[in-house]
Order: structure tokens, then sequence, then C-alpha cells
């Protein structure tokens, strides 16, 4: 019954005739974590690693004495010790307290903007595969148009235009990676659309929007879980290389990009500058890509029948 106190007819004969719950790819939960943990254990290793990230960068104030924009000149480019444990920048700043909330910077733009870039790109690629026609010419030109740059270039292109900043940081790395996402979703969509449940529920009379949100978007979820897990690393690099370039996240903010730009010059004398964040930047990113790596195995119901 809709809330005019009227039967939803649509809704009644859906369940009927078992279009309610169409999705044929999905697991639950539950499933997912057991097949990870016994077919995929670095994917839970890096779940671990990915986490200790997490609660680092929440409670950075608390893991450390220092505050990651305090100067002391006196101990400046001081080796790892018992106080610093990954010694001290060139103006006498505590790295590791750098790191930790360099770290809230780097994830953040890591997830943020890829979780923007995501619903953009299913939003259209869910749009250009039902519809067809002149809506998916048009919007997969436009794709084709974005795609054709490396990412890297246009991204320093879109920030030089914009200004340096986090917040113009985001909006790039939004607007930079939702046409790989909208393709993949599309092409996802152009197989669920001639579906048999999705053949019933047109011919029931259903309005297209809830065919797309009621019968494609879930089966399409398994694949944009992937590519997001996949693509937070990807945002990562090109957040540290922007701020590597002076084009990212502007001093005195905290970011690994940044550091390792400011510990480049003393790498011969002081390498433990660049050494911290540059292995952070690694770890971060290879758990994020064994994570996906493992959910696409556990996911895809492809590779499931191999």
């Amino acid at each position: 019954m809709d809330p005019s106190g009227n039967f939803d007819v649509t809704s009644m004969a859906e369940g009927e005739l078992g279009l309610s719950s169409p999705s044929v790819t999905y697991e639950e939960p539950a499933s997912v974590w057991h097949r990870l943990a016994r077919d995929h254990k670095i994917s839970i290793v890096s779940i671990v690693v990915i986490l200790l990230f997490v609660l680092g960068a929440i409670f950075a104030p608390l893991l450390t004495p220092y505050e990651y924009d305090a100067v002391s000149l006196s101990e400046r480019l001081m080796p790892p010790s018992p106080a610093h444990l990954f010694g001290t920048d060139e103006v006498g700043r505590d790295v590791l307290t750098r790191m930790f909330y360099g770290s809230r910077m780097s994830l953040l733009i890591g997830i943020i903007p890829t979780m923007l870039s995501m619903a953009i790109g299913t939003f259209v690629g869910m749009i250009a595969g039902y519809f067809g026609g002149k809506v998916d010419t048009i919007i997969m030109r436009i794709a084709d148009i974005v795609m054709s740059f490396p990412s890297m270039l246009l991204a320093m292109v879109v920030v030089y235009t914009l200004g340096g900043g986090t917040f113009n940081v985001f909006l790039t790395m939004a607007l930079v990676g939702w046409a790989g996402v909208a393709r993949v979703v599309r092409s996802e969509t152009l197989k669920l659309k001639e579906s048999e449940y999705v053949e019933a529920a047109r011919i029931m009379g259903v309005r297209r929007f809830r065919i797309i949100v009621r019968h494609i978007l879930p089966n399409c979820l398994p694949t944009i879980i992937v590519l997001f897990t996949l693509d937070i690393p990807a945002a990562i690099l090109t957040e540290s290389s922007l701020s590597f370039l002076g084009m990212g996240v502007q001093p005195p903010s905290a970011s690994w990009g940044l550091m390792v730009n400011a510990g480049r010059a003393f790498l011969y004398h002081a390498p433990w500058l660049c050494f911290a964040p540059c292995l952070a930047i690694m770890v971060i990113v290879l758990a994020f890509n064994y994570l996906g790596d493992g959910l696409r195995d556990v996911l895809d119901p492809h590779l499931q029948s191999q």
C-alpha cells in the first residue's frame, strides 16, 4: 500500500512473480568473509593493515605527544631515536606525528573523491546502458574524451586551473575518475537489461527508473565494490603525486606527498624523511590492491565457476 492508501499493484505483482529480489550475483556478507578468510588470507591481512591506518588517523592526537606543526629548530634533522621513532624533519617536526596526520589527508582524499566518482560513474553508466541510443552515445563520447587523457595529466590540468588546496583536489579526483567506472557499469547494464526478470518487469509496466534501481543496481554492486577498492589506491597515488609537485595539499597541512617533496632535498644525509612516507604509501596501496583482488575473486561469478 502506498502513502495515499492505495495498493501498489506493481510491487504486489513483482512479488508474486519472484522479481522483488532478482539479484543473481550477490552473496551474503558472512559467505564473503568466510571465502576471503579461507581462500585469500592476504586480503584479511590487508583489511587489518587498512584498519590500523584508519585507527592511526582517527586517534592521532592520542598516539603521539607532539603537534604535527610544532617547530623545534634545535631538534632539526634528528635521526630516529626513542624520542622520535622516525626522526625529525628540516624544522624539527616529529616525522611519525606528521605520518599520522598525513594519513588523515591521504585516506580522506583516497576514499571520499572515489565515492563521488563511483556515484557519478554508476549513475551515468546505468543510464547510458539502459536507455541506449543518443543518450548512450553522448555519455560514452564524453567518457572517451575524459579517458583519452592520462589521468595524472588531466588531474594536473584541472588543479592548475582551479588552484591548489584540499577542496580542489577532492573535486579533481571526482572529475577524473568517473569515466572508467561509467564504462564498466554500462557494460554490466547492457547484459543485465536483457535478463528475464528485467524483461518481465518491463512487460508488467514497471517504470524504467524503478527497474534500474531495484533490478539492475543490486546486480552491479559486486563489480562496483571491487572497482571502489581498486580505485582508492589510484586516488591516493594521484594525491601524493600532486602534493609532491606542489599542486595538491598545501602547507602547513600534513600529507605524505608533501613529506616526500620536503625530504628529497635531504635524501642523502636524512633519508628517513622520504623513507617513512614512501613506505606508508607503498603499504596502503598494496593493502587496497590485495583487498580488491580478493573481493574480485570472491564476488565474480565467472571466476567462481572456473
